[in-house]
């Protein structure tokens, strides 16, 4: 699969255990791909890590990268949203995040982030 990078459903479906995301995980474990968490998806997947363990597993992996949101990223994600006419900038973030390093996005909502980016390689779960 090579890189990828999640956005907030993905994340939680991992955290939730659902099939198709732990295998997508498994895969990147077993092949050593890297995992790009935009900081806004950890921000909206994070609630108490005692009781998070699955999630706080995964972002202590060291396959795993939470993509800053400083000045410059934000200034970028904001300027992608003008330019779309959008206004979720997690979204944006997860966008710029795949498109900055050639990633696959996985995605529970493949429509917002194809409106961003037509381009993207977009995982559906």
């Amino acid at each position: 699969m090579s890189a990828a990078v999640f956005d907030t459903g993905a994340l939680i479906g991992f955290e939730r255990n659902e099939r198709r995301v732990v295998a997508i995980v498994a895969r990147a474990v077993h092949h050593r791909e890297p995992l790009f968490l935009p900081a806004g998806v950890v921000a909206q997947a994070w609630r108490d890590g005692s009781r998070q363990p699955r999630l706080a597993r995964l972002l202590g992996s060291p396959l795993c990268e939470v993509v800053v949101l400083d000045d410059r990223r934000a200034r970028a994600v904001g300027q992608l949203c003008g330019v779309t006419n959008t206004a979720d900038v997690v979204d944006a973030s997860v966008a710029l995040a795949a498109r900055e390093r050639g990633a696959r996005v996985i995605t529970s909502d493949p429509d917002d982030l194809r409106s961003l980016d037509p381009h993207l390689d977009i995982v559906a779960v």
